[in-house]
């Protein structure tokens, strides 16, 4: 018999969770593609104090991910942490307009990375609650293209407005306030959690009994992305390798936006197509352009091979980030996906942190063409045990099975 239709279109709840995504990424992004240049010329930081603050608050962001991502599978509820998180990220911009000390700057990045970390792994979760199976990488692809927009309408928010209003950067921080509480009003309004979407309650989600629940193909996918991860470092290196060839400060933000643009362009188309094809040649894919990238970057810093290099790292970006989500949530039980996510970021950004520390020491030591290198490196070899375990096939269950279950969890 052939299995029921399925849904054609993503629920408007999905598109609401990417506009919140959108407006939260233009506040933020519209105060962090300013706020070292802030710290350091107005407040007098030292740059030192800079990395210190922003290596804490990002080592906060990832151990509350964990966090919350078990308390949403034991509470079985996914939005109220949503709110939660969101809610104190949106307190937390009108600090950086008030802020006169470096202090002051702490407590409110602090403040927005704990929020950042209470809301990413039941926000995921829910995407994979809400999602029709068979949509799930179209869904996850549409959040994150929503969620990149606002990443590169940031900034691009922030370039005219410092012309406009003279480098004053405290009337630019009081403008990201609006679009972050716009967006927690969007989250609070325009999502509704049903009471099985999350697949009800599993008591505690690290009981041994449940975490043996998570199978192979579920550590297999935190493996790869941390392997993946490990080949790409931090997007500040780009920047860098842009302003070493020349670029001047205050056009820097170019950088992220140009990679962003391609990003967004490319997520959605890449999340349906990972609903039909396989999960392990997408990635294959996604690391191809990785290398392509890291090959472009260390032969230039001007020109049409920096360019070049940064639009691949968008692709990259585009065929893997939505994927990746896509592959977590399919090889989970619905009881534990936020626990799931949450194990998930945590590893991925611990390898990102040592990725990134690699790179500096790198950049220090040989030069910057060393670190593009030995990052192509890293992605050759991730790819070879990618082509090695592509044999298994893909770590998904095939979409009709994937909505037989979706349709048993809802009732």
């Amino acid at each position: 018999m052939r299995p029921a239709a399925s849904p054609s279109r993503l629920p408007a709840a999905i598109w609401a969770l990417g506009g919140v995504s959108l407006l939260m990424d233009v506040s933020s992004e519209l105060i962090h593609s300013l706020l070292p240049v802030f710290m350091v010329t107005t407040l007098g930081t030292s740059v030192l104090t800079v990395g210190l603050i922003e290596g804490l608050a990002e080592a906060t962001a990832l151990i509350v991910k964990v966090f919350s991502g078990v308390l949403s599978d034991y509470m079985g509820r996914r939005k109220p942490l949503a709110v939660l998180g969101y809610g104190l990220a949106a307190f937390s911009k009108p600090l950086f307009a008030l802020a006169s000390t470096a202090g002051l700057v702490l407590t409110a990045r602090l403040l927005d990375r704990v929020g950042k970390g209470i809301r990413g792994a039941p926000r995921d979760a829910l995407v994979a609650d809400l999602a029709p199976p068979a949509m799930r990488g179209a869904a996850f692809g549409l959040r994150q293209a929503l969620d990149t927009v606002g990443a590169f309408l940031g900034p691009v928010l922030a370039i005219g407005l410092m012309l406009l209003w003279a480098n004053d950067f405290r009337a630019v921080f009081w403008v990201a306030v609006i679009p972050a509480f716009m967006s927690v009003a969007m989250l609070a309004f325009g999502v509704h959690e049903s009471a099985s979407a999350a697949g009800g309650r599993s008591g505690n989600p690290i009981r041994r009994e449940n975490l043996r629940r998570l199978g192979r193909a579920y550590w297999w996918v935190v493996g790869i992305g941390a392997v993946f991860t490990l080949a790409r470092f931090s997007e500040a290196f780009l920047v860098l390798r842009a302003q070493q060839g020349g670029l001047a400060l205050a056009w820097t933000p170019l950088v992220l936006i140009a990679m962003n643009v391609v990003y967004s362009i490319g997520a959605y188309p890449f999340g349906k197509l990972a609903d039909r094809a396989s999960h392990a040649a997408l990635l294959a894919g996604g690391l191809a352009a990785l290398i392509a990238a890291d090959a472009m970057l260390s032969l230039s810093n001007q020109g049409p091979a920096l360019w070049s290099g940064i639009a691949l790292w968008g692709l990259h970006m585009a065929m893997t980030q939505g994927l990746l989500a896509t592959m977590v949530a399919d090889t989970t039980p619905a009881d534990l996906r936020g626990t799931a996510f949450g194990f998930f970021n945590l590893v991925s950004g611990l390898a990102l942190l040592v990725a990134s520390g690699l790179a500096g020491w790198l950049w220090d030591r040989w030069g910057a063409a060393l670190t593009f290198v030995a990052g192509a490196v890293l992605a050759a070899l991730a790819l070879a045990a990618l082509i090695i375990r592509g044999a298994h096939g893909r770590a998904a269950l095939p979409s009709s099975s994937r909505a037989a279950d979706w349709r048993r969890d809802r009732r």
